[in-house]
């Protein structure tokens, strides 16, 4: 079983890709923030997202 942190809703629908701007979707599973614009997942850590594009995941990778 994993730790999942609830993540606030509204800091969700504030944040955008970094790169191209576009919405981003929750992964609750994964505790991601996935951008299908730029094909990348950004982790959340302790409830922080990290939205750099060197700690994101490609979604091209399993």
């Amino acid at each position: 079983m994993t730790d999942q942190v609830i993540v606030d809703r509204r800091m969700l629908e504030a944040l955008v890709c970094p790169v191209t701007q576009a919405v981003l979707t929750w992964d609750g599973e994964r505790q991601e923030l996935v951008s299908r614009a730029a094909n990348l997942a950004f982790p959340v850590r302790d409830g922080i997202p990290i939205m750099l594009v060197s700690e994101a995941r490609s979604l091209e990778q399993p």
